[in-house]
């Protein structure tokens, strides 16, 4: 019952702030530069065939006569027809949300096996190399742009080496695209018994996970280094070291547990920021996700596109706090959150 009490009250604090944000995505779209009926038309249209295009998208009605009808298509689940693609904006996240998904949840696990480590051996043995290391880890994930790591290991990995495949997408050329059940093709092409398709998939991920993932480590180690600096610091370890408790037990059953929530919260923080900014990877390495739909729907003033991206990240925002919440309550069941 105290589960179901904080999922419908994350879910109730939630309804303003996604409210607000479909008010403000719809008219940030509306003050973006271009014409997306210009754009329908292509560069040889006359002013009256532009003129009609608009009306057939109802861009030639009064600002709030479009909104209202924004927010009567959304009540049904409709969002809208994406004039680049030519296909339901619901239809085009559906087909790329997966592949995003796929990159950032590979990049996390990737950054969470390399960052929480280290982070932990650097709060473990100060001003020691591993600190160090951890310092230019931090710094470099945090100073190198994410297109420029990108481009560095193609260049190295693909064109110096020939290590890595081509970046072409989430499979090679020659690959057949296994039958869509999850849009995870890591999961679809085992499924399958497609095993090229499978070792295809990997191989292309590596890369571009890689980028992410150090990109992404770099807030998650520097956290779990202060939070476990600050557990060792406390009075409970200081307590359970006079007691005679070993060494690993004080660090993993005591220091690492009362460290986890901070690091949790930088995880969710990062997976949400990921999710949305890893445009410039999936440019890079030419991956059909959200994040590059979402760039091409801005460069067409494609209204109904660029809505509906915001409007899945909120959702998923909105989501993935909710998760947060209730890892919260099973790490550490003294905390309590008020509905």
């Amino acid at each position: 019952m105290g589960m179901a009490l904080i999922i419908f009250g994350r879910v109730a604090q939630a309804i303003p702030t996604i409210l607000g944000i479909i008010v403000v995505t719809f008219l940030m779209t509306r003050a973006l530069p271009g014409d997306p009926a210009a754009f329908f038309a292509g560069p040889a249209a006359t002013e009256a065939s532009i003129a009609q295009i608009r009306a057939q998208l109802g861009l030639d009605q009064p600002l709030w006569v479009q909104f209202v009808r924004y927010v009567q298509s959304l009540v049904v689940g409709d969002l809208g027809r994406s004039i680049s693609t030519g296909q339901p904006v619901t239809v085009d996240l559906a087909s790329r949300l997966p592949a995003s998904l796929e990159l950032t949840l590979v990049a996390l696990v990737l950054s969470v096996g390399v960052a929480v480590p280290l982070g932990v051996l650097a709060a473990v043995r100060q001003d020691s190399w591993v600190d160090q290391l951890c310092r230019i880890v931090v710094t470099a994930g945090v100073s190198l742009p994410t297109f420029f790591t990108g481009l560095v290991l193609v260049y190295f990995f693909y064109y110096l080496l020939g290590w890595a495949p081509m970046p072409v997408g989430r499979l090679d050329l020659v690959a057949i695209i296994p039958p869509r059940v999850t849009g995870f093709l890591l999961i679809d092409a085992p499924l399958a018994g497609d095993w090229p398709a499978a070792w295809s998939a990997v191989r292309q991920l590596i890369l571009p996970a890689s980028t992410l993932a150090l990109f992404t480590l770099a807030p998650i180690a520097r956290m779990t280094r202060a939070a476990m600096i600050q557990a060792l610091g406390s009075e409970y370890l200081r307590t359970a070291r006079a007691c005679g408790l070993s060494r690993r037990t004080i660090l993993l059953t005591y220091a690492l547990r009362n460290a986890q929530l901070p690091v949790v919260t930088t995880l969710g923080m990062v997976f949400s920021f990921s999710l949305g900014a890893n445009v410039l990877v999936e440019k890079v390495f030419s991956w059909p996700g959200i994040g590059s739909y979402a760039v091409e729907a801005l460069v067409a003033s494609d209204y109904a596109a660029v809505q509906g991206f915001v409007l899945a990240m909120a959702v998923l925002f909105v989501m993935l706090n909710l998760l947060i919440d209730i890892a919260y309550t099973l790490i550490d069941p003294r905390v309590r959150i008020d509905g």
